[in-house]
This record gives C-alpha cells, sequence and structure tokens, in this order.
C-alpha cells in the first residue's frame, strides 16, 4: 500500500518535511480555506499541488469535497451544489489527483466528546463518551423528543452525569461536539447548531439514501470520464447522532451504496476506525467483500467500552485486528496487480494518534493530527506491511 499523510495546507502545524521524516510517499489534503461548497478554482488546486510537489511529494488523494447541506436533503439548491461539486472534482482531476474522498454525514463531522483523554500511557487520546453525549443532547442541548432516542436507563444515567458537570465541562463538551473538529464544513453556536438540526428532524434513513443515490448518479458518471475513483467515507460514528439519519455505517449500508451506481468509480474509503465502533461490523470480512471498491483507507483503531463510548487506540490494539485487515488489502493489491489494474496500489494513511511527548504541551494542534502518534502508528502499520509482503506478497514488494 502507497503510505500517504493528512496535511492540511501551509497552516498545518506539521510540515511537509516532518512528512517526509515520517516516512510517508504521498500527501492526502484539501482546499480547506474553501469549505462552503462553492467551487474550487484550478489556481488553487494547482497551487495546493505545487506546494506539495516542491516539497519532494505527491498528492495523492483528496479529503474532502465538501458535499454540500442541499444535496443532503434534495432541497431546490441541489442541483446547483451538485454542480459546484463537480466542477471541483473536475479541478482535482486536472491537476493529476485521482481519488477523491467525500462523506455524507449530516450536519456533524467525525465527532468526539472528549479530545485529550488519558490513557495508562500516559499519552492523550480522542474519545467518545455516550453518556456525557446523551447528556448534553437531553439536558444541555434541550433537543426536542431527544429523549425517545436513548433507553429508559440511559436517560437515567445522563441525567445524572449532566447534574455533576461544571460551566467549564459543559462547554467543552460542546465545543467538541459543535464548533467542529479538523476538516469539518460546519461550526455552530448553539441556536445554530438546534436550527441545522431541524433539516432532519423527520428525515429517514431511506430518504437520506435516495439522496445519496441521486449524488452519485449525479457525480460517478463525471468521475469515469475523468479516470477518478470517489471513496465515500464511513459515518463517524456509524450510528445516529442528534436523532439524525446515518447511511455509511455497516456492510449492509455499504451493499446498497455500491448497488446505487455499479461502476469502479463508485468505492469506498475504508475506515477501520469508523467502521470499528461497531462490534457487529467484521472489517477483515469486509475488506474481503468490497476489496474491488476500496480505493483508499485510514488505518486505526478504537477500543469500545461496555456503556458504549468507544477511545482511539493504539493503531495496533484496540478491537480491530489489524494484521489481518492489512493482509486482506495486500491481497486485494495482489489481485488487482494480476488483473493489470493501474490502480492495483491503495493509498493508505494512519489516522488520528495519540499526543504524546512534546506534542502534549504545543499550543497548536490538530486533534488527532498531531505528527508524534501519527509517526508512531505509520511506523508500525509499516512494519506489518513489509513483513507480509516479505513472507506472502513478494510481488508487490516495490522496494
Amino acid at each position: 500500500m502507497r503510505q500517504t499523510w493528512r496535511w492540511f495546507g501551509e497552516d498545518d502545524p506539521v510540515t511537509l518535511d516532518h512528512v517526509k521524516q515520517a516516512g510517508a510517499e504521498g500527501i492526502v489534503s484539501a482546499l480547506h480555506h474553501v469549505y462552503d461548497g462553492s467551487a474550487w478554482s484550478q489556481q488553487d488546486v494547482d497551487r495546493r499541488r505545487d506546494v506539495i510537489r516542491s516539497a519532494g511529494l505527491t498528492w495523492d488523494v483528496v479529503e474532502s469535497i465538501p458535499v454540500r447541506n442541499e444535496i443532503k436533503i434534495a432541497d431546490a439548491k441541489r442541483n446547483q451544489a451538485i454542480g459546484s461539486w463537480k466542477d471541483s472534482l473536475r479541478a482535482v482531476a486536472k491537476a493529476g489527483v485521482k481519488v477523491v474522498c467525500y462523506n455524507f454525514m449530516p450536519v456533524v463531522d467525525w465527532t468526539r466528546t472528549d479530545l485529550r483523554w488519558p490513557m495508562s500511557t500516559t499519552g492523550l487520546a480522542l474519545r467518545f463518551d455516550a453518556v456525557d453525549f446523551a447528556a448534553y443532547d437531553i439536558f444541555v442541548l434541550q433537543r426536542p423528543d431527544a429523549e425517545a432516542d436513548y433507553s429508559p436507563d440511559r436517560v437515567v444515567e445522563a441525567k445524572a452525569r449532566f447534574e455533576t458537570m461544571s460551566e467549564d465541562k459543559i462547554a467543552t463538551v460542546e465545543k467538541n461536539l459543535i464548533a467542529g473538529l479538523p476538516a469539518t464544513e460546519r461550526k455552530f453556536d448553539r441556536p445554530a447548531f438546534k436550527q441545522a438540526l431541524l433539516d432532519f428532524t423527520s428525515m429517514s434513513d431511506d430518504e437520506l439514501r435516495a439522496n445519496l443515490t441521486h449524488f452519485l448518479k449525479e457525480v460517478v458518471p463525471v468521475a469515469e470520464e475523468l479516470g477518478v475513483r470517489l471513496a465515500i467515507h464511513p459515518d463517524d460514528p456509524p450510528f445516529s447522532l442528534f436523532g439524525m439519519p446515518r447511511v455509511v455505517s455497516t456492510a449492509s449500508d455499504v451493499r446498497r451504496i455500491l448497488s446505487a451506481s455499479d461502476s469502479v468509480s463508485n468505492g469506498l474509503t475504508f475506515c477501520t476506525g469508523s467502521y470499528g465502533a461497531r462490534a457487529d461490523n467484521d472489517l477483515p470480512a469486509m475488506v474481503r467483500e468490497f476489496g474491488d471498491r476500496i480505493h483508499f483507507t485510514h488505518l486505526r483503531n478504537v477500543a469500545l467500552e461496555t456503556d458504549g463510548s468507544f477511545h482511539e487506540a493504539e493503531h495496533l490494539e484496540g478491537g480491530a485486528d489489524m494484521v489481518a485487515i492489512i493482509d486482506a488489502l495486500l491481497a486485494e493489491e495482489l489481485r488487482r496487480k494480476q488483473e493489470g489494474r493501474a490502480d492495483w496500489s491503495i493509498p493508505m494513511r494512519p489516522d488520528h494518534g495519540h499526543l504524546l511527548a512534546d506534542d502534549i504541551d504545543k499550543a497548536r494542534i490538530n486533534p488527532g493530527y498531531s505528527l508524534i502518534g501519527r509517526l508512531k502508528g505509520l511506523a508500525e502499520l509499516r512494519g506489518i506491511m513489509r513483513t507480509l509482503v516479505a513472507t506472502r506478497y513478494q510481488a508487490l514488494d516495490q522496494r
């Protein structure tokens, strides 16, 4: 697999020199300063490519072109928003980037309640606390009818937790949930967030899925013409939040998405952390079933907790069998190579990482995207890949 690294542009505290020091070959990036859904200009896209190229790296994956809310709710401006998305797709294809990651999560993108959860190692992890989340949803946000989305026991737990939460704790949880983590499309205050939720109050999974299908039927033919592979990212976490639908969470969801447009350009970002946050997702089996449509992968691990919470584990720990997952991905690469596919190599990146060593005290850090934690993860993942290639997949060894 091609080793890549997410880079947020020239304002990223992790520099391109740091990326090279980590041993990554390619960059995963986007125009994060143009995240309002407007079309990316060719000039801006080419400039980002040239900055990456001047550092001796390549721009391998766009993550992400934002999918506007108008597309997800199918309002009157949907076609205009899809048109802008297609224009951005054409711009990145012209710049030579052939894999585009995107997501279809309503209102909130990836979501955590705690960005600095202490681990036994003394490093700090990202965490989703299910009780804190329910306490915020029911008793702070006071979303109408929120209690109906939780079990009676969870409502009792949430009320008890809320009663112990200080104003600082509430403010921190709220900021983490709605003010926007790295690369999220929109940031909210509490009134604006409650207003945004109204678009999805009565929307079912089937309705959101129908809007995704419409989007795919519009954009996949353009991707085919351009030779681009689209790669939808799973919901993170892979279950409903704030009563909203989620349609990219399970193997069944994936089957529906792939059948909606039977094209190799309609593919997946296989995020082991997102899919792994559900115990009923068999990750190696999913790689084997959907391998020919996996165009990009995020490799990270999560540890599931008994109350429905989870935290980011070390890359080789947690609930996912990372060796089996990488083995299945390498088997898919070999199959593609033997088939003669030009896109046989699947770009991967070490996703998220603990805050470690002097990164902990740095003033500027993108949560989940510190240097040292991801460097450690990439080194561990690289060790698995090298070992498997040397012992089982020698035909893939391009070193």
